[in-house]
């Protein structure tokens, strides 16, 4: 199963999100008024070393996630992971609403063949009971998630390497649609009943996961990302990609970059996002979402989040879950509110450790 550990409270769980460009780990605890963080880490990963979120070089996500671990509390036993990418299937489907949960797994066993696009000895499969269905209230919506066992058995293996005992395996999208419990503070009042877009922009893979009413309705990827953006320094202006990836990052680039660089590769990012909007909005039935919330490395890209307000007419920012219901310690947050939107997809699986769980 895919998380099978949903029933009783689980354990406190470390969220640890293994990119193609770096390990994002971060441990939250409760609060009254939300959750705090405990620790955080992130560590490069070795370019190559993931692709398509497919582990290729597993002594160097290994490496990485050992400096990970040292930075750790040595108390911390669990954690959370997530798959994604053409490993993972996911579909929601109908079922009768009268049905337990054994009934349902037993009934989804019998249909799999017929459900999943892959032979079933190959793919781990689990389910989640969502809202009643909108148009027969006998039948619930039910979220099917399939995911090529390889790629599950690649992180559960990394991370028991380094004595971190994997509690839950989580679709990405699903994890990243969580982590807006974290910044319904920091949107207008009222948002919590509105359709937030989150847009994680990773290195190589945008992640789309709109949320309705607390519930992710929507998700999708598009193999579009940050690294374009490097690749388009390095070439124009002949630059080795560390410095590529630095000057990036500090803003330290010909004063012609915005027309150069900046501005095609905003155009092309607008595109991707507008497409993906548009399959939203035909299948869901609204005509735009209401607000956009940016994450990831490459969120925080010079002028992005005003050219998205301004052609999606939706209000567009970069998440900031400290405006919401996330607190840390001084020192910490001045630390990572500069860059904490691409700590999200890592938070959504922190935030696993406070929601109910299968056994």
């Amino acid at each position: 199963m895919l998380s099978k550990l949903w029933k009783r409270q689980a354990p406190q769980m470390v969220g640890i999100d293994i990119g193609s460009h770096e390990i994002k780990a971060i441990l939250l605890s409760k609060t009254a008024d939300g959750y705090k963080i405990q620790n955080h880490a992130s560590v490069p990963v070795k370019k190559g070393a993931v692709v398509d979120h497919d582990i290729r070089d597993s002594e160097a996500v290994l490496e990485s996630l050992r400096q990970i671990k040292r930075i750790l509390p040595k108390s911390v036993k669990y954690a959370a992971v997530a798959v994604s990418g053409s490993a993972v299937m996911t579909k929601v489907i109908y079922m009768d609403a009268a049905l337990n949960e054994e009934e349902m797994e037993a009934q989804i066993a019998i249909e799999a063949d017929n459900l999943i696009p892959y032979s079933l000895d190959e793919v781990s499969i689990d389910f989640e009971r969502l809202s009643p269905n909108v148009t027969d209230p006998t039948k619930v919506d039910v979220l099917l998630s399939a995911c090529r066992s390889e790629n599950i058995d690649s992180r559960v293996d990394a991370l028991d390497a380094v004595e971190l005992d994997v509690k839950v395996v989580d679709v990405e999208a699903y994890a990243l649609g969580r982590s807006a419990e974290l910044i319904y503070g920091q949107l207008p009042e009222g948002a919590k009943q509105k359709s937030i877009a989150m847009i994680d922009i990773g290195a190589n893979m945008t992640t789309f996961a709109v949320v309705e009413k607390g519930e992710t309705t929507f998700i999708r990827e598009q193999a579009f990302g940050g690294e374009l953006f490097t690749q388009s320094i390095l070439s124009f202006y002949g630059m080795p990609h560390d410095e590529a990836e630095r000057a990036k990052v500090t803003g330290q680039l010909p004063r012609n970059y915005m027309f150069e660089v900046l501005s095609p590769f905003q155009t092309q990012l607008l595109q991707q996002i507008k497409r993906t909007l548009q399959i939203y909005c035909t299948a869901s039935g609204r005509e735009k979402v209401d607000y956009l919330v940016l994450c990831g490395g490459t969120a925080k890209l010079e002028g992005l989040a005003e050219l998205l307000t301004n052609e999606l007419g939706a209000l567009a920012m970069v998440a900031d879950p400290f405006q919401g219901c996330l607190h840390a310690d001084d020192t910490m947050k001045s630390q990572l509110q500069p860059n904490m939107s691409k700590y999200m997809v890592a938070c959504g699986l922190a935030l696993r450790s406070y929601a109910q769980w299968r056994t």
